[in-house]
């Protein structure tokens, strides 16, 4: 099994050490393509206007100067050969990736692109807390990892599917098992715009996220409830995103 590993971190990101070793409990071909500098929070950007520059940085380890979404189209189609990927790995993200996060996430994007392509994909994350001063405890991914995998590879990922894992902020013995999730959502009172100013008074601004007072109790069966139970968070995506049922309530009113 050919295992393609890409990320949103960036080539040098901690966790892409992590995902190449969970891949390499899997198979022993496996490739690493990643973003030349950090990449969080594009999505599934595209590089249409600028030229992709790839270095080779060692045996089977390249880096790719664009987004998840070219990391994964330059290791399928280019770098790989004629012989693509059996499998799309993109992570493991410092930080969950849940609730809207999906819509923004580079790591859900690579995945994503690699189910577009034919692939059976998945992104991991690994959520972390203040408690660890923000330290992730990729002990966590790592251990649990490579059987989850192992039992949905066996099971089939349909087409046009890609499985999101995310590992709690806790240490590998008190993880209390694996939930199968669907996409939460979360209050949006946290996010603020920060606004400075530069050594010359002009001001110019940070998009940032701040505690709140009040925390909403996640909704029962979603990957925020999950995390919070100190479950592994696995939640199928799919490319599809048709609302089937406010389409019914169109196809009355337009039709």
């Amino acid at each position: 099994m050919r295992i393609l590993c890409t990320n949103d971190d960036g080539i040098h990101a901690p966790g892409l050490k992590i995902v190449e070793q969970i891949a390499r409990q899997l198979s022993d071909d496996v490739w690493v393509v990643a973003p030349e500098l950090d990449q969080s929070g594009v999505s599934h950007s595209l590089s249409l206007n600028d030229p992709l520059r790839l270095r080779e940085i060692g045996p089977r380890h390249f880096a790719v100067r664009g987004t998840p979404t070219d990391c994964v189209i330059m290791g399928a189609r280019h770098i790989l050969g004629d012989k693509g990927p059996d499998l799309v790995l993109s992570g493991v993200n410092k930080g969950r990736n849940v609730a809207e996060d999906v819509v923004y996430s580079g790591t859900i994007a690579g995945a994503l692109e690699g189910s577009i392509l034919g692939f059976p994909s998945f992104a991991l994350s690994q959520e972390f807390s203040m408690d660890n001063k923000g330290t992730p405890l990729w002990d966590t991914a790592l251990a649990h990892g490579p059987a989850i995998l192992r039992k949905i590879i066996a099971q089939g990922v349909p087409k046009n599917t890609v499985v999101n894992i995310n590992f709690p902020a806790c240490a590998p013995d008190d993880v209390v098992g694996v939930r199968v999730t669907r996409q939460g959502k979360r209050n949006q009172g946290f996010l603020r715009v920060d606004e400075r100013r530069d050594g010359r008074g002009n001001p110019y601004f940070w998009i940032g996220f701040e505690r709140i007072a009040v925390v909403d109790t996640p909704a029962e069966g979603t990957d925020l409830a999950a995390l919070a139970a100190r479950f592994v968070s696995v939640t199928p995506l799919r490319l599809d995103r048709t609302d089937e049922v406010f389409s019914q309530v169109l196809n009355t009113t337009l039709g």
